[in-house]
């Protein structure tokens, strides 16, 4: 670079200054009218003296013309090949461009990877040197057109031979295409619009080729909720239909599976994926319902697409590294930024963990590596490093712009390098691993990022050319299938032919480290801010613990914890997903939903409320009913009856102020508890009746109700007493009056006899024959005996079975 300078102490004058400039002006104003017309040799040119004259360089900025590259091949050409280059030119000018050609143009080898960063930048910048416009004998390998109006767009093909490249030492080489023409206000030929990419060129193999171990991520956002269906085999409900669409033909997951398995890459799974489309297709599955009511069933159509993803998964993955992330990829970063203050938010890395193995042996029949921890963005700090690995993982993978290099070293280092505690970072490379994010369904940005990202992974190897070294690209968590395409193209370019050869990620974390390599991780104020913004908040992890503790205290009474335990496990699991990242309202809609379906089952098993009991008398039975509406049975629940008021109303036999029976109900039934009382007073007595599970917890709402004891008085009893007394005194005095009325009856019929056995006989009637006179009215033995009324009857009717309803009376 050539600078201008004065020397040092000589200052010329304001009158001399003014008159250098000005014959500066005059002086160079013919040598400027030829420099536009006469190309000028670009500053650092690799290209040999007395070529082809090369265009000037244009004025500032990006030209009325825009160039568009939309294809290029191949993208890594050898000495008998042909590059051929396609696109377009639009005209964004006001003025119609005449006489115009498009060109290819070889620039000068890039040095380094900052340069090859800065060419990027400045893709389509008219400033700085353009290269040489390969245009052959005559213009064969140009492309012209007469005019193009304002707005219009026209297309062009170009094919060079790689020998009229000129291309000469191994190295990335800037190509661009350039539109030269007129317009009204630019009568002169000038390029009005270019476009730069990279053409690597390797005419043999290094000595040392690059490791490249490119990560193949299957993850998807969280689809299932945590409810299922009431049959055997609890049926999935899906809160939508859209993970159908990812494995539908032309869909993103359907793209990275196809291109995949024909690369050599190392598949990094969410298991949580494998375990949905799994449900999906051996399970069937239903969806949300979004007008409310009951799910409705899923397709069948889908469930064989699930079913035909998973076995063409199963093909793909043989012989393949295959690593298992957590299960559901929780956000390990949130977690040790946010979720350690919450206690027990940690606890659920071991298991998700665990479930991760089993559902990828269980569904894809391979053994996965659970070694590998992957923070968002790979950006790393002390305490996301202690998460990561407090789930027993001992790599940890993360990203050159987040652990970076101090600047000594001249070259890209090895990726695996011990940070302590017998842990491993492993440094994916910034550059190679966010080429292929942004718009890739411009056929533009997709070639340019390809040709960007060859560049770079060869400017590597170039750093120094006698060093293998083994580097890593870990790409979006979840590529569009548009990027998915990119990066298939740009890896079927690093051919075994070129300066790379395929590795794996298990390999990468295994190779020796550079000593020179930087091992210091960054401190927490060096997270990036950015990404701070998107982690779930301290309420989310506050959400989980509570869903947590529910499901804790709801577990321990199921006759089949695992219909309900196993479902809300991986639900929460869900929860701490990486993927809710930039989605902070759809992430809490979903906690409170796995929150409320939790307490919806919990309030299933109850007690039927009662507004008061009466009790008639010192003794007596009181029923409380429990009803459980689940599928499945209650058990190790115990009902307490406790008195408010123990000495005016006692339950039970025990000492104390309260009563418990055990509890145990079948699905869909309920059950009704009697508990004995005896009261010792009057009036009503508030009681509580609560539900218990084994460790003394308190489980569902409790009951209030009043008990009203109505005891019979002494003053009450003598009332009635001497009632049923003269009841029995007059029933006596008319059983008597109605014996006398008799007797006098008989006597009458026995004198009227006499009368006439008189004449006959005996006139003056004598004694009979026992000594007493006939007729004297006395019978011959006295009354019989009066009945005894019977006793009172008892004060309260005969136990009842049958539940009590509310204001019921209870009996003993």
């Amino acid at each position: 670079m050539a600078e201008a300078a004065d020397f040092q102490g000589m200052t010329p004058s304001p009158a001399r200054r003014r008159f250098r400039r000005t014959a500066a002006l005059l002086a160079g104003a013919p040598l400027l009218a030829g420099l536009l017309q006469l190309p000028a040799a670009p500053a650092g040119a690799a290209t040999p003296a007395a070529k082809t004259p090369e265009a000037p360089s244009a004025p500032a900025g990006t030209g009325s013309v825009d160039v568009s590259v939309d294809s290029m091949s191949p993208s890594t050409p050898t000495d008998d090949d042909t590059v051929t280059v396609s696109g377009k030119v639009t005209n964004e000018g006001r003025q119609t461009v005449t006489d115009a050609h498009v060109g290819l143009r070889v620039g000068p080898t890039l040095n380094n990877r900052s340069s090859v960063d800065n060419a990027a930048k400045r893709s389509d910048s008219l400033q700085g040197a353009l290269g040489r416009e390969v245009g052959g004998k005559d213009g064969k390998y140009t492309e012209e057109f007469d005019k193009i109006a304002p707005g219009a767009t026209q297309n062009f093909r170009l094919s060079v031979p790689v020998k009229e490249l000129d291309l000469s030492a191994d190295g990335v080489y800037q190509l661009g295409v350039s539109l030269t023409g007129r317009s009204a206000a630019q009568p002169y030929a000038q390029v009005l619009g270019v476009e730069r990419t990279f053409l690597p060129w390797q005419s043999e193999a290094p000595s040392e080729k690059t490791k490249v171990s490119f990560l193949w991520p299957l993850i998807s956002r969280t689809h299932l909720t945590a409810e299922t269906a009431s049959d055997e085999q609890q049926t999935p409900v899906f809160a939508d239909d859209k993970l159908a669409e990812e494995i539908a033909p032309g869909g993103r997951l359907e793209q990275m599976l196809s291109l995949g398995k024909d690369l050599p890459v190392t598949w990094v799974i969410d298991p949580d994926l494998l375990a949905s489309l799994d449900a999906m297709a051996t399970k069937g599955y239903n969806v949300e319902n979004p007008d409310g009511g009951n799910p409705v069933p899923g397709s069948a159509k889908n469930r064989a697409l699930a079913k035909q993803w998973l076995n063409k998964l199963q093909q793909a993955v043989k012989g393949k590294k295959v690593v298992a992330l957590p299960f559901a990829d929780p956000d390990l970063a949130s977690l040790a930024h946010q979720g350690k203050a919450v206690g027990g938010s940690l606890s659920h890395l071991q298991p998700a963990t665990d479930v991760a193995a089993e559902t990828v042996k269980m569904v894809l029949h391979v053994e996965p590596s659970t070694d590998f921890a992957w923070p968002a963005e790979g950006a790393v700090d002390p305490s996301v490093v202690d998460v990561a690995t407090s789930a027993g993982a001992h790599s940890v993978i993360a990203r050159s712009d987040s652990l970076r290099e101090s600047g000594a070293l001249p070259y890209t280092p090895t990726a695996a390098r011990p940070i302590g505690g017998g842990t491993t970072a492993v440094v994916a490379d910034a550059r190679l691993s966010t080429a292929f994010q942004g718009d890739m369904t411009r056929a533009e940005n997709s070639t340019l990022a390809v040709q960007e990202f060859l560049a770079q992974s060869q400017m590597i190897t170039l750093q120094d050319p006698d060093r293998q070294r083994s580097i890593v690209v870990a790409p979006q968590r979840m590529p569009t299938a548009s990027q998915a395409q990119t990066m298939a193209q740009a890896l079927g370019a690093l051919d075994s032919e070129s300066w790379t050869e395929p590795d794996d990620l298990i390999s990468a974390a295994k190779a020796t480290p550079d000593p020179k390599a930087t091992t210091q991780v960054p401190g927490t104020g060096a997270y990036p801010a950015n990404l701070r913004r998107q982690e779930l908040p301290r309420a989310a992890f506050e959400s989980v613990r509570t869903t947590q503790e529910t499901l804790g205290r709801f577990k321990v009474i199921l006759s089949e914890p695992d219909r309900v335990v196993t479902p809300f496990g991986r639900a929460m699991d869900r929860e701490l997903s990486t993927s809710w990242r930039g989605r902070a309202h759809g992430a809490e809609a979903y906690r409170n939903s796995v929150q409320r379906y939790l307490t919806t089952l919990t309030g299933q098993v109850q007690l039927i409320e009662k507004t008061e009991a009466k009790l008639s008398g010192r003794s007596a039975t009181i029923p409380i009913t429990v009803q459980n509406n689940l599928v499945q049975g209650v058990e190790n629940l115990t009902l307490r009856l406790t008195s408010t008021k123990p000495t005016r109303l006692k339950i039970g036999e025990q000492p104390g102020p309260y009563e418990e029976q055990p509890i145990k109900v079948s699905g869909g039934h309920s059950q009704t508890v009697k508990f004995t009382t005896t009261a010792n007073a009057n009036g009503p007595v508030p009681v509580v009746a609560q539900l218990y599970t084994e460790d003394g917890t308190p489980y569902g709402k409790e009951i209030r109700f009043d008990v009203d004891v109505t005891e019979i008085t002494l003053t009450v009893m003598l009332v009635i007493a001497g009632g049923i007394l003269l009841l029995v005194l007059a029933g006596f005095r008319m059983y008597t009056q109605r014996k006398a009325a008799a007797r006098r009856a008989e006597e009458e019929e026995a004198e009227a006899e006499n009368g006439e056995n008189g004449e006959n006989g005996d006139e003056d009637g004598g004694e009979n024959g026992d000594g007493r006179k006939k007729g004297d009215g006395s019978p011959e033995s006295g009354p019989p005996a009066p009945e005894q009324p019977s006793d009172p009857t008892p004060d309260t009717a005969p136990e009842s079975t049958d539940p009590s309803g509310t204001g019921e009376r209870v009996d003993r």
